[in-house]
């Protein structure tokens, strides 16, 4: 396992796209509206506030963050921040616009809100110094450098994520499959070849596992039986290259559809409408 990259397959896929518009002292109540597509990422590497934000259901809620933190909002989500520091605050805020918005892999089973203790991860201390020295002076290229740091932040994010799945008891789901020993290789496999011909015997000997003890180990994990997360990999897989401008009977024969039309049917499944309705109306 701890040889096995189970975040840059996904990542390389799908990218991430982040960009530094905040950095210095808030005042009163700030407000981040929720857009579509659109996540934030917050460095508070000082100080204290409250947040808030529109829980499932209508209820508000409130944290108080009392620490240095670093707070992810994977999904569009209006929230406020309450009497942030207005003095040495070192703090700064990014957007992230994921490929695929809130159906990204690394995005679908995520909580509304993670808040992460800077001082739990070792690791982001390089980074942080980096990323306060570069937006505390004007200097060439330094916002391109900001936005690529902020990378960094999300992509060791992650890793702990991965590493503490048990911990944050995360809902069923890639996450939590990824952090499964027998599981991950299996995972990062299919991500990598998905036009593989992926019977259920192939996946369950890649997870070394009888056939049995995958399917349901498979299903309690990631919370879908192991061909539903194959045809929706693919079909996510599908959308990704019609958006780039692969045709059809291309990305139907190399996701392992026999014909064109199989892949159609396959897809308007999943999607509701043809890969070519589909491309009509995507964004």
């Amino acid at each position: 396992m701890t040889t096995l990259d189970r975040i840059s397959p996904l990542l390389e896929r799908f990218r991430v796209r982040t960009r530094l518009f905040h950095a210095g002292p808030l005042c009163g109540v700030t407000t981040f509206d929720a857009q579509p597509g659109r996540a934030f990422l917050h460095v508070l590497r000082r100080g204290e506030m409250e947040m808030t934000y529109q829980a499932p259901g209508g209820r508000l809620h409130h944290s108080h963050i009392t620490e240095p933190s670093l707070l992810f909002y994977p999904r569009p989500l209006e929230h406020a921040f309450h009497n942030a520091p207005t003095e040495d605050s070192d703090f700064a805020c990014a957007t992230l616009e994921f490929d695929g918005g809130a159906n990204h892999p690394l995005v679908r089973t995520l909580p509304p809100v993670i808040v992460l203790p800077l001082d739990a991860v070792d690791t982001l201390a390089p980074a942080l110094d980096l990323l306060f020295a570069e937006v505390d002076n004007v200097r060439c290229g330094n916002r391109v450098l900001a936005d690529r740091l902020f990378e960094v932040l999300l992509i060791q994010l992650y890793r702990w994520l991965l590493d503490h799945s048990a911990d944050l008891a995360l809902p069923s789901g890639l996450l939590t499959g990824l952090a499964d020993p027998q599981l991950a290789p299996l995972l990062v496999a299919l991500h990598e070849d998905p036009g593989r011909d992926w019977t259920l015997a192939a996946m369950a000997d890649a997870a070394h596992l009888s056939r049995s003890s995958f399917a349901l180990r498979f299903r309690e994990t990631l919370g879908q039986t192991p061909g539903d997360y194959l045809t929706n990999w693919r079909i996510t897989v599908a959308q990704e290259r019609l958006r780039g401008g692969a045709s059809i009977t291309r990305t139907a024969g190399e996701l392992g559809y026999a014909t064109p039309a199989a892949f159609s049917r396959a897809f308007t499944r999943k999607v509701g409408c043809s890969p070519r309705a589909w491309l009509t109306s995507a964004p």
